[in-house]
């Protein structure tokens, strides 16, 4: 059924030419988005969501999906139709790792996911509790080296950039802590201010207000730059760490066959709103950067990224719960 799907779109794509990017969207789009409202990806989804039904002229419409590490939504996404009116705004887990953690092949970015543009890109921070005696990035590996096993990591769940991040870096220098799995990044930063675990690595845009109020302490950020936010914190680049330089993503993509116009009439709205200064602040509020690619620009980024921490995945034997 799949193939008949492709088949058709690409034989409609031949006849219409660019007038199938001309007569999009004659009706309602639905974003599927992996997680639950509320989060960084669904946010993101949101405000996309607003500006393309404003430039657009037809409605784009939320459906959470959420479940599987983002596995049920993919699955879902991978077996719709591919003609433009269901789109996926998909994030690290979901696209790259789910289906290697919950060892089943359900979908494959690779073959069902046609990348149009990544929406925004969001640090990570290394933070840790107060009560930990670690100011710099330097102390804290000295203190992980000296107590291996005493300090406990709260992640998001198996899998997530956090987690993958963890691992390498425990890998990478030769170190060695507990790591507390949580159903999301609500629970896992609720503990890390009560102190039962010491430390995470966490979107910014859950952790900055909390940073800010001084509890908790901030040692080194993901992106390539210093944050506008924590000028005074140095990424793990700077500190000669760059294979420490994990991010998360938002991305769109259609499903395998969408015709070629309707991808690049996304794709040239999108970019257009992605550089209006008013969307670029909701973003940076959010922790993160609007951050467009071309289509090819983001295949090619996703391939780094599933070379870079696929290997992780299975080095560390990292499965779902």
């Amino acid at each position: 059924m799949r193939l008949i799907w492709i088949a058709i779109a690409a034989v409609a794509a031949m006849l219409a030419g660019p007038a199938a990017g001309q007569q999009w969207p004659a009706r309602n789009v639905k974003l599927i988005v992996p997680y639950p409202a509320g989060g960084n990806v669904d946010s993101a989804a949101r405000i996309i969501a607003d500006k393309l039904q404003e430039k657009l002229g037809q409605p784009f419409i939320i459906e959470n999906k959420a479940g599987a590490g983002g596995m049920i939504a993919g699955e879902a996404f991978a077996k719709s139709a591919p003609d433009g009116y269901t789109l996926f705004v998909g994030a690290n887990g979901p696209v790259l790792f789910a289906t290697e953690i919950n060892k089943r092949d359900a979908y494959s970015w690779k073959k069902d996911f046609l990348p149009i543009t990544t929406i925004s890109m969001t640090p990570l921070v290394l933070e840790v509790h107060p009560s930990v005696q670690a100011n710099n990035f330097k102390e804290f590996i000295d203190l992980a080296k000296r107590e291996p096993g005493k300090l406990t990591m709260a992640s998001p769940g198996p899998g997530t950039t956090n987690h993958l991040l963890s691992e390498l870096m425990q890998s990478s220098l030769d170190l060695q802590w507990v790591t507390a799995h949580y159903r999301g990044n609500a629970p896992a930063i609720n503990d890390l201010l009560g102190g039962q675990v010491q430390f995470a690595f966490d979107q910014l845009t859950v952790s900055l207000q909390h940073i800010k109020a001084g509890l908790f302490r901030a040692l080194a950020v993901t992106s390539p730059h210093r944050l506008k936010s924590l000028p005074d914190v140095p990424t793990f680049a700077e500190l000669g760490y760059k294979d420490f330089d994990g991010q998360t993503f938002t991305g769109l993509f259609a499903p395998a066959g969408t015709p070629a116009p309707i991808i690049e009439k996304l794709h040239e709205t999108l970019v257009a709103i992605l550089k209006d200064p008013g969307v670029v602040d909701k973003f940076e509020k959010l922790g993160g950067e609007a951050t467009p690619m071309t289509p090819d620009e983001f295949k090619a980024y996703l391939a780094r990224e599933d070379a870079k921490w696929i290997p992780v995945v299975r080095k560390a034997n990292i499965k779902a719960d």
